[in-house]
């Protein structure tokens, strides 16, 4: 890791995350293609239910002329063909991509985490501009991999966390940024995830697999293992070390998004599982909490995040959540802390979102004992706009494209950032409770924990190579 592309310091990167969306010659300084307004921009959607079924009809809204699509259900491809009958279907990415590459400009990847990196890393390396679902990738050097490619290759890029484009979010951005509440000190984001199967053992035996599933597409990158109903395929992949990233890789990028940019964190230097439920040897556990710690930058004293999940529908156990004295102006105002948000703590007040994407945000200062909506708190008011409003999340990708220099809010410079810091928490997970693992971010390892290394890459199945 000592190529210059990766030698961004912290400063650069707190220089580009604030200039975001503003003076873009200094936030890229280089020029990519310049399309026309009414040039086509031709697109593949790689998987297209849940939620690649709206990506790839948003992207097609946006401008995008979708000429092929990929799923590994062959149900999921005849629905979306109904919608697209003039694209060419596959089930398998990289027949899509080695037989369409001549005519594609862009690619949309919406499968479950554990292809993200493959399917994004494949098209990238031809040149291919890329949207891609949140967590990114699944893991450390997959998010590495995909910032590279993206400079590397002047590529438009936008990870699928939504509320980037929401007016809240960057208002919040804006507002920390003013020192409306002083230097902060702590973050708390917590998550009422896990909604699906996690913190149990394989189940033993194997079921049929269904007649319009390719089992083998599905496994992708993974190791091949039997297919089970209902264990797997569909949604359930999420809390399955293999395929998945838990709670913490399926919500952070929305809930940390905001907090990322306003507290300008960069990689921190410590980052403990402090404590969790059962551990299971290939599921992430029903509820735990995860400790970062970052250190001074760019003028601000080091902070320490907090992570919590777990589900309150969940009655075998109590998820973890922040202590009461911190949260003490959520449970005035709300009655009870909420299943998610996310409070930010400062020398001089406190700023807590209850929303997952960052639309809405309050503001309590020192001396008031309640949470003012941010746009009807006086000292929000005086604070101007410096960050650009978007016009729509996949819309930003597609004016990207189109001109470079006007780069989307999540594009893989700062989205590969956020995912990668996210992902460290799923390496301390499964490094172990209450081992406290110092972090060398530019260097990618851990000092005093070198076992930590085997759980930031994945070896992929021979013929999925990234």
């Amino acid at each position: 890791m000592k190529n210059k592309e990766y030698s961004l310091n912290r400063r650069q990167f707190l220089t580009r995350t604030t200039m975001a969306m503003g003076a873009t010659a200094l936030y890229f300084p280089y020029v990519g293609n310049v399309l026309g307004a009414n040039d086509r921009i031709n697109v593949a959607c790689i998987g297209v239910g849940g939620k690649g079924e709206s990506d790839s009809t948003d992207v097609s809204k946006c401008g995008g002329n979708v000429v092929a699509i990929c799923d590994v259900d062959q149900n999921t491809l005849d629905k979306k063909l109904k919608e697209f009958p003039q694209a060419k279907a596959y089930k398998d990415y990289r027949k899509l991509l080695d037989e369409m590459g001549k005519d594609i400009d862009a690619v949309t990847v919406s499968t479950p985490d554990h292809n993200h990196g493959v399917a994004a890393i494949r098209a990238m390396s031809m040149g291919k501009h890329c949207f891609c679902q949140k967590p990114l990738v699944q893991t450390v050097s997959e998010a590495r991999k995909v910032r590279s490619l993206a400079r590397e290759k002047k590529l438009a890029t936008q990870m699928g966390n939504q509320g980037s484009a929401e007016n809240g979010l960057r208002r919040a951005v804006e507002v920390i940024h003013a020192g409306i509440i002083g230097a902060p000190k702590e973050l708390h984001v917590w998550s009422n995830r896990p909604v699906w199967k996690q913190g149990y053992d394989r189940p033993a035996g194997e079921d049929p697999i269904p007649a319009s599933l390719d089992w083998d597409c599905w496994l992708g990158p993974a190791a091949t293992r039997p297919f089970k109903k209902d264990i797997y395929h569909t949604f359930q992949w999420r809390g399955w070390y293999e395929f998945g990233t838990g709670a913490l890789g399926d919500m952070a990028c929305h809930t940390v998004n905001m907090p990322f940019r306003a507290l300008k964190l960069g990689y921190p230097n410590k980052v403990e599982c402090e404590i969790m439920s059962r551990n299971y040897s290939e599921t992430f556990p029903l509820t735990s909490r995860i400790r970062y710690e970052f250190p001074e930058r760019d003028g601000l004293p080091p902070l320490k995040f907090w992570w919590y999940d777990g589900n309150p529908d969940n009655k075998s156990m109590n998820p973890l959540r922040p202590d009461a004295e911190p949260a003490k102006e959520i449970i005035t105002m709300m009655g009870k802390l909420p299943g998610s948000g996310a409070l930010i703590i400062g020398e001089k007040g406190k700023v807590f979102s209850p929303d997952d994407y960052g639309a809405q945000f309050y503001v309590a200062l020192k001396g008031e004992d309640d949470f003012v909506a941010a746009d009807k708190h006086e000292a929000c008011k005086s604070v101007a706009q410096s960050i650009p409003r978007s016009p729509g999340h996949m819309q930003e990708f597609i004016n990207m494209i189109k001109d470079f220099n006007n780069p989307a809010y999540s594009n893989f410079e700062i989205a590969g950032y956020l995912a990668e810091v996210i992902l460290l928490g799923c390496v301390a997970l499964r490094v172990g409770e209450g081992r406290p693992m110092e972090w060398d971010g530019p260097g990618m390892k851990s000092p005093n924990l070198p076992e930590a290394a085997q759980f930031t890459v994945r070896n992929n199945r021979q013929g999925w190579e990234a």
